[in-house]
Order: structure tokens, then C-alpha cells, then sequence
């Protein structure tokens, strides 16, 4: 009888203790006159800061703790080569710009002009080695001239037709104009040119380094004169607005909430009343049995909960425990 009596008031304070446990990890609800009170923390939202090209730093304006604002720069890498990569992509980009115009254009009036006086001067040059064979050819047969004459009159007069061909074709090129693949070269050049002088001008852009959001430096990482790597984290932002809490709601309570619901908030330590609206409720526990789920263990779930926080101030911190008040919540047992 004596061990019975002593056996009951440590289960009960044992019974209390786990109680007490639950509710500070914020796994159960406390209920009063409709209204539901959850609680959780201010969600942690970090982004760590880094440059999409290598290079050596050359500035960093802010220091840990500094608040930024959208756009602003908060690092720079030295950018003469950079620069000198972008110089060279822009004359690339001119010489292909001419070469196309040369091909568009066509040939100057005056290169047509001079290969048409050469196949004029080719066709008289034939015509006078045609006059001379026909004149030396009937006195091959009396031997009037020598064997070796007639052979240089024909290979003359052959060599005259042959320039003459030579020049025609040559002046036909030039009025025929640039040819369609030379055309598409030429602009597939230009256009690639083009690609690496905006790839160039891209990484001029990258070299400054600027905050995507209001947010607070937590880490400096990197100092200047260090040379950042692509990827490699220069600072950490912990990210202000929006701001968000994360929060539990037992299985029992979920069907009291409900997305747009609005809701206030406290802090321990501050008499400042905080409101915000429930934007989000995971379609899953976070803490799911292991073995199947009995209605006892169906208890035990929790579902997590986000609440878009509508006017936080420099006193809401992020990890912050908060509390959560629901006043309008959905009556117990629905």
C-alpha cells in the first residue's frame, strides 16, 4: 500500500513534465472562448551572396550588421579585364559588321568596270591570234613558214581563247554579285560576334554584386584584395521582408484554420501586438507515426503552418519564438 502511494505522484508529475514539454515545443493548442493560440518562430531566411564570374575583389561597402536596400551594390571585382574583354568582343563585332556590308554591297562599279575592260582586251587579243592563224594556215601545206612558226600561231591563238574565258568568267562573278552561303557566312559571323560581345558586357554587369531584397548582412566572408570564385559565398543576407512565421497546429485543431485567416503576434519580452494573415498549411504531418496510425496516435500530428507577418518591425528577429493567436478560429471538434 505504501509503494501504491508513492507510485501515483510520480506518475502524475511525470505526466505534467511530458505536458509541459509539448506545449513549449509548440506541438499543442491552448484553447479559450473560440479563439486558438499556436506557436512557433520567426522563419530564417538567408541567401548567400556570390559572383557569377571569378575575379578579385575590389570593393565591399558594408559591414556585418548593415541593413541594405534592393539593387543596392554591395560588392564589387576589379573590372579591367572585364573591360578588355569587352573591348575586343566590340571590335569583333565591327570587323564582322563590315565584312557583311562588303557582302550586301556587292562589288564596287569600278572592279566590274576594270574586269570588263580586261575581257575586252582578252576578246581583241583573240581575235588577232584567230586573224593570224587563219592568215599563217594556208601557208603551212607550200612551206612558206616554218613547222615551229604554225605551232606558236596555234598556241598562241589557243592561249587567247583560253584568257579570253578566264576574263568573261571573272567579270560574270563580279556582276553575279556575293554569293546566298557567303551572304549567310557573313551574317553568322556578325551574329556571333554579337553573342560574345553581350557575354562580355554580361560579366561587366556581374562585377557588381547587389542585395535582391531588403535584408541584414549576418556574415562578411570575404574581404578585398581575395579573389571570389563563381559560387563561392562573399556574404550572407538575412532576408527582412517579407517576413514570415512558422507555426504548428495539432490534428485535432486543423480544421479550426483555415488559409486567410488573420491572426496577431507576440514576443516574449515586448508588449507590441503584431498581425498577420495564415497564407499556407502544409497538406502533410511533420512528425508522422512510424507504425499505423491509430486514432490515439492521430493525435500526436502536427501540421505546419506559415503566416505572412503584415507589419514587422526591427524588434522581430528571425528564429524568434512567437506566439499565435487565431480569434477566429473554427469551434473545437470541426
Amino acid at each position: 500500500m505504501t509503494n501504491r502511494r508513492k507510485i501515483i505522484p510520480i506518475a502524475i508529475i511525470s505526466l505534467l513534465g511530458l505536458a509541459v514539454a509539448g506545449w513549449a515545443l509548440g506541438l499543442f493548442s491552448a484553447k479559450n472562448d473560440g479563439q486558438l493560440t499556436l506557436y512557433g518562430n520567426v522563419d530564417i531566411r538567408e541567401v548567400d551572396m556570390a559572383f557569377r564570374i571569378s575575379g578579385r575583389i575590389a570593393t565591399i561597402p558594408v559591414e556585418e550588421g548593415d541593413t541594405v536596400k534592393p539593387g543596392q551594390v554591395i560588392a564589387t571585382l576589379e573590372t579591367a579585364p572585364v573591360q578588355d574583354r569587352v573591348a575586343a568582343a566590340s571590335a569583333a563585332v565591327g570587323q564582322a559588321q563590315a565584312t557583311l556590308a562588303k557582302a550586301e554591297n556587292g562589288n564596287r562599279p569600278q572592279d566590274i568596270a576594270q574586269a570588263r575592260a580586261r575581257a575586252e582586251a582578252a576578246k581583241v587579243a583573240r581575235d588577232y591570234a584567230v586573224k593570224d592563224y587563219n592568215r599563217r594556215e594556208p601557208l603551212v601545206a607550200s612551206g612558206t613558214i616554218s613547222r615551229a612558226a604554225w605551232d606558236q600561231t596555234v598556241a598562241n591563238r589557243r592561249e587567247a581563247e583560253a584568257r579570253l574565258v578566264e576574263a568573261s568568267k571573272a567579270l560574270e562573278l563580279l556582276e553575279a554579285g556575293t554569293r546566298p552561303e557567303d551572304l549567310a557566312a557573313a551574317r553568322a559571323q556578325l551574329a556571333n560576334a554579337q553573342a560574345q560581345q553581350q557575354s562580355a558586357r554580361t560579366d561587366l554587369g556581374d562585377t557588381k554584386l547587389v542585395a535582391p531584397a531588403d535584408g541584414t548582412i549576418l556574415t562578411r566572408a570575404m574581404e578585398p584584395g581575395a579573389i571570389a570564385q563563381p559560387g563561392q559565398a562573399v556574404m550572407i543576407i538575412a532576408m527582412n521582408r517579407p517576413m514570415r512565421v512558422r507555426a504548428y497546429v495539432g490534428e485535432p485543431d486543423l480544421g479550426r484554420v483555415s488559409p486567410g485567416m488573420k491572426v496577431t503576434l507576440k514576443t516574449d519580452g515586448s508588449e507590441r501586438t503584431y498581425h498577420g494573415t495564415i497564407g499556407f498549411i502544409s497538406a502533410r504531418a511533420e512528425f508522422t507515426p512510424k507504425s499505423v496510425e491509430t486514432e490515439d496516435l492521430r493525435t500526436d500530428l502536427v501540421y505546419r503552418l506559415r503566416i505572412v507577418v503584415s507589419d514587422p518591425d526591427d524588434r522581430l528577429r528571425q528564429g524568434q519564438p512567437v506566439t499565435v493567436i487565431v480569434p477566429d478560429a473554427g469551434p473545437a471538434g470541426n
